[in-house]
């Protein structure tokens, strides 16, 4: 069996940080008197925070200066970590620990490829950490995702051609960013949203030992 790089993405994939960011973001928002919904808060999945700004900013039809734009970044993420402390293992999405300890279990190559700049934290939280050999995270990067960096320095990072890799997203940035990296693309979530992948689930409960085989071969 060949060592191939299984890449996962952490919001929305490996815990449910997605309702964090839209609480943040919502507040935010609302705080500039410019509404903010779900529908809209899924197109900033796997976004970086600042091109967020600029698209609430844009709904709006709001300007602010640089100095308020970068504020409105703080007070953001601030809110946003606030609700992070308060993270455990019960935030761990369902069977993702059965598929990483799998997929350790037969010497395959597990790295983190988020957006997120508070991976390192939030694994830390939910206890997960020590599982991945290679974390690539918003730290790391100069482009965000559909721009498929991330996805090409976590392969790097575990010594895996981009070929040889797994990604595992839940969102369509994230979808394309997996595809432009000549990567095999894992939708976990709606296919209707996902359709871009090579496969998708709902969820990791619905993935099989013989499916995950099946990419190892």
């Amino acid at each position: 069996m060949t060592r191939k790089g299984f890449i996962f993405d952490l919001d929305g994939v490996i815990v449910d940080t997605a309702k964090y960011h839209f609480l943040a973001w919502k507040n935010l928002a609302n705080s500039l008197a410019v509404d903010f919904t779900k529908e809209q808060n899924e197109q900033l999945k796997g976004v970086s925070r600042i091109n967020s700004l600029e698209k609430i900013l844009n709904w709006g039809n709001k300007t602010v200066s640089a100095d308020e734009f970068q504020k409105l970044l703080v007070q953001k993420n601030e809110e946003y970590l606030e609700y992070i402390t308060k993270m455990d293992k019960s935030e761990i999405l369902p069977d993702t620990e059965r598929i990483l300890d799998f997929l350790i279990q037969n010497n395959q190559g597990i790295a983190l490829g988020s957006a997120s700049k508070n991976a390192v934290p939030i694994l830390e939280k939910i206890n997960l950490l020590s599982k991945f050999e290679c974390i690539v995270d918003g730290n790391s990067v100069i482009k965000g995702k559909p721009n498929p960096e991330v996805f090409l320095k976590a392969a790097d990072g575990l010594q895996v051609p981009p070929a040889e890799c797994i990604v595992f997203e839940d969102s369509i940035a994230g979808i394309q960013a997996a595809n432009a990296a000549d990567m095999i693309s894992i939708g976990i979530g709606e296919q209707n949203v996902l359709y871009e992948a090579d496969y998708v689930f709902k969820d990791f409960t619905e993935l099989s030992v013989e499916f995950l085989k099946s990419l190892m071969n």
